[in-house]
């Protein structure tokens, strides 16, 4: 008996479910109907993508769809979101579900009869628009979810909030948005749900897997930005001002050694990276000042902190050590995805009626960033990740999340479908 499997049995012990019982209801049923369906709005979604905060084609199908299906719908949250609230028959808990709905800023290069020939102006840049991270199965599979939940409403022991999230891959610049912004809102506040559930699809899974990982699950992400400012003289005297190259090279070095030298990392692990460095304009001059940008991942927040507090510290001695002066700014992204061990063991049953005991995968950490961490720092969370590539590709040879290429296999859409109802329903069940 493997690791998976003693968890799922143990966790059916002590939530008592009736694992058969609840695998034979008439939900697996609502299910088989409604796979076309996702299928049908995750393609017509595809087809015509929008970038963060400017979802509106999304979020009017989505309402259109929740309304249809007689639930509570409030629109423009966070400028394009939707919530939609179906309250159960029954007294009980209510559990959110989540998709996010925004495309990226890439050309699409799938030739997959409903490819994106959609585009944009981003950054001055001209370029496509794509659904290169999935977000549109998401949105086609709660879609899925939401009307079989709904077709069960006299049965739910419990309410369910349906949120559909604009601008997980970030805020236009100059904008607020995502999932801090949904909250900011109070959508928490005015719907209190007990805990919270979302799933992503990915390219390192095959269709039949779904990953999942206690704790500590995706890194924060956070942006730093450093201005040395020296003072400019010709290249052939330096002592004459004070160099912001050298400075800043130092600058580099000195930061690279704070999370080898001076985080325990023995307690979690972290990267501080530099992006970009820039500064000067020819050969014999020595510059004003160079700038660097760079980010920041990590899975502890404690941790996080002590991060910014030495790039900051570090930064500035450095620099006024060389006649310097560095400017630090942190701009704070995304906490740290942590999904809630408890709730995660509990629910471990769930997911093996939709993939069996095989086909759960424990995950190791990812460096990339969600912002459904901001979901679970409010109530207990659980974020998986749903295999979209074709069963006999390996993964490692299937175009990543962002690709232009990225393509998710449409059976993978009736496992996800069903894995955020057996989520809702399973989590009703024990809670009552």
């Amino acid at each position: 008996m493997n690791k998976i499997t003693k968890a799922i049995g143990v966790s059916l012990l002590l939530s008592g479910v009736n694992h058969n019982a609840i695998a034979s209801s008439d939900h697996i049923k609502l299910l088989q109907k409604v796979e076309s369906k996702v299928i049908d709005w995750r393609r017509d979604i595809h087809q015509n993508p929008e970038l963060g905060n400017r979802e509106v084609r999304t979020a009017a199908l989505v309402a259109q769809h929740l309304k249809k299906l007689g639930m509570q719908v409030e629109t423009q949250v966070a400028h394009t979101g939707v919530v939609g609230f179906l309250k159960g028959a029954k007294p009980g808990p209510t559990i959110m579900l989540r998709a996010d709905m925004d495309a990226l800023p890439v050309t699409e290069k799938t030739n997959l009869p409903f490819s994106s020939t959609k585009t944009t102006n981003y950054r001055g840049v001209d370029v496509g628009i794509m659904h290169a991270c999935g977000h549109d199965t998401h949105v086609a599979m709660l879609m899925g979810a939401a009307e079989v939940l709904a077709s069960m409403q006299s049965e739910l022991a419990g309410n369910v909030m349906f949120v559909f999230q604009p601008a997980e891959e970030g805020a236009p610049d100059g904008e607020e948005g995502g999932a801090e912004l949904m909250l900011k809102e109070g959508i928490f506040k005015r719907y209190q749900p007990d805990v919270a559930f979302g799933l992503h699809i990915t390219s390192k899974l095959n269709v039949g897997q779904i990953g999942y990982r206690s704790g500590p699950t995706m890194a924060s992400a956070d942006r730093f930005e450093i201005t040395v400012k020296g003072e400019q003289t010709h290249g052939s005297t330096p002592w004459a001002g004070a160099d912001p190259i050298a400075a800043a090279a130092q600058v580099v070095s000195g930061i690279n050694h704070i999370v080898s030298r001076q985080i325990n990392i023995t307690k979690e692990p972290a990267i501080v990276s530099f992006g970009k460095i820039s500064g000067g304009v020819r050969n014999n001059i020595i510059p004003e000042e160079v700038s660097m940008v760079g980010t920041i991942r990590n899975f502890d927040m404690d941790n996080r902190q002590q991060i910014f507090d030495k790039i900051k510290h570090t930064a500035e001695h450095i620099a006024q050590a060389s006649g310097s002066k560095a400017e630090v700014v942190i701009k704070e992204g995304y906490p740290v995805t942590v999904n809630d061990p408890a709730l995660t063991d509990k629910m471990l049953p769930s997911l093996a009626k939709v993939v069996g005991s095989d086909g759960l995968i424990e995950m190791p950490k990812v460096t990339g960033a969600e912002d459904f961490s901001f979901y679970a720092m409010e109530v207990p969370g659980l974020f998986v990740f749903l295999g979209g590539t074709p069963k006999g590709t390996h993964p490692k040879d299937a175009p990543s999340n962002h690709s232009p290429y990225f393509f998710a296999d449409e059976s993978a859409f009736k496992l996800g479908t069903r894995a955020l109802t057996e989520f809702t329903l399973d989590y009703m069940a024990q809670s009552n």
